[in-house]
Order: structure tokens, then C-alpha cells, then sequence
């Protein structure tokens, strides 16, 4: 187990937590970002920050430290 952020451009991996205040676990649960849900790193912006994420057919950029919060298992 590992966090989101840790993982390499093209790694895919399936969402086993997530962790952080109530209204950020909030936010990224609005952004489909929910347990069991298969994510892929797709790449980091230039300066590092934010990275994006290909999750449930659609591409999505957050910032490093909400990606930081959720935990994954690599597939």
C-alpha cells in the first residue's frame, strides 16, 4: 500500500483509502475518487504540481498534497 502521489506515469492502481479532514475526504469523493475505484497516473505538470489521473473514463488533475491523502494498492 501506497499513496497516490508515490506512483510513477503509468501505474495503475485501485483506491483502498482515504484520510484527511472530513470536508477534503469530502471533495475528493465528489470527484469520483472513491474506494474501489481503479485509478491511472497519467503525468505530473512541469513544476510537479498538480498531477493528473485518468479515473472512471475521464482525465483529472489534483494537487499533490490531496494525493497524498489516499491510500492505493498497485495492480
Amino acid at each position: 500500500m501506497c499513496s497516490l502521489d508515490s506512483l510513477l506515469p503509468g501505474d495503475k492502481a485501485v483506491i483502498s483509502s482515504i484520510s484527511g479532514k472530513t470536508n477534503e475526504e469530502a471533495h475528493l469523493m465528489e470527484m469520483g475518487l472513491l474506494v474501489g475505484t481503479q485509478v491511472e497516473f497519467i503525468k505530473t505538470a512541469p513544476l510537479g504540481d498538480p498531477i493528473e489521473l485518468r479515473v472512471r473514463g475521464y482525465h483529472l488533475s489534483i494537487r499533490r498534497s490531496e494525493a497524498h491523502a489516499i491510500l492505493v494498492d498497485k495492480i
